[in-house]
């Protein structure tokens, strides 16, 4: 069975760095939806359910500190992926990478993680649920 397709909030505060690697995400497979900065996050996570949220390095340290706390009030069943962190102490974060850490090495991160339930948001949103 294909893995299913991730639907995916991915956030950064430089919007170059967020085109380009949403880009990228997307052509792994994965529905990704954009957001610049942490009232985005927090605007789009009443709006839509997400498998995962993706904080990238060019956020603030404390946008990638608070946001998780925030991802898990909108939906606990929601994984969130700090990059540039150490998430091992953080409670809401489910993954991290290291501090440059390339793009390759972020998707086979997202791949290798679990993703709570057995059918992600986009692949119930395709069947109709």
């Amino acid at each position: 069975m294909a893995k299913a397709k991730l639907r995916i909030l991915y956030s950064e505060g430089d919007d170059e760095v967020l085109k380009a690697q949403a880009s990228a995400m997307e052509k792994a497979g994965h529905i990704v939806q954009q957001a610049s900065g942490r009232k985005a996050v927090q605007e789009a996570l009443t709006k839509t359910a997400f498998d995962l949220v993706v904080l990238g390095p060019t956020l603030t340290r404390n946008d990638r500190h608070h946001l998780p706390y925030m991802v898990k009030k909108a939906s606990a069943g929601t994984s969130v992926l700090v990059m540039h962190a150490d998430g091992s102490r953080h409670p809401y974060v489910d993954a991290c990478t290291d501090t440059g850490a390339s793009l390759e090495a972020v998707l086979n991160r997202i791949e290798g993680m679990k993703i709570a339930g057995t059918m992600p948001a986009a692949a119930a949103a395709a069947a109709g649920r």
